[in-house]
């Protein structure tokens, strides 16, 4: 836990956490184990970060759908004129430097969202997204390496793992 970091009441994370300088983690956020949160990332409730997840610095995890400060009448409003949503996080994605993501979305297992990406709609498994909003240019493996088409599969260039797409969606293959 480093300066100035604040977590918040009944927050549960997990072992062998970081959680950088300015860092906000909020009121009943569940973090899991080995999980980096940068500096000045705000991860606001109820979200969810998944074992081996990776919060960049200035990362924003929103939990408001519709954001108001009043009500139609002007009245100011206060934490029962709304329902927090969340973001979910899955077990080893990664999430670069000022990047958002808007809630309600899902980064799914081992997707990275670069740094400045707007996430404003749900991950697939294994996804490289960028921009603003974010749209998905490639596939990660495990080790955070854009894979590289073969003939029959998706290879990571560092550990030689294989991955197979089908109608979209990126499955590892499985080895005998």
């Amino acid at each position: 836990m480093w300066h100035l970091a604040q977590v918040r009441e009944n927050a549960v994370l997990g072992t062998q956490c970081i959680v950088g300088r300015g860092a906000y983690i909020g009121t009943g956020v569940v973090v899991g184990n080995n999980c980096k949160v940068q500096n000045y990332a705000l991860v606001y409730e109820p979200a969810v970060l998944e074992a081996g997840v990776f919060i960049g610095p200035a990362v924003i995890l929103t939990n408001d759908t519709y954001p108001r400060a009043i009500s139609c009448d002007g009245s100011v409003k206060s934490a029962d004129d709304w329902t927090p949503v969340g973001v979910t996080i899955r077990t080893g994605a990664s999430i670069g430097a000022r990047a958002v993501c808007v809630a309600p979305v899902e980064v799914g297992r081992w997707a990275t969202v670069a740094a400045g990406a707007v996430v404003t709609r749900d991950v697939p498994d294994f996804a490289l997204v960028a921009g603003v909003p974010a749209r998905r240019i490639g596939w990660v493996g495990k080790s955070g390496m854009r894979l590289v088409q073969s003939e029959s599969a998706w290879v990571c260039p560092q550990s030689g793992d294989k991955y197979i797409e089908i109608d979209g969606v990126l499955r590892e293959e499985v080895t005998a």
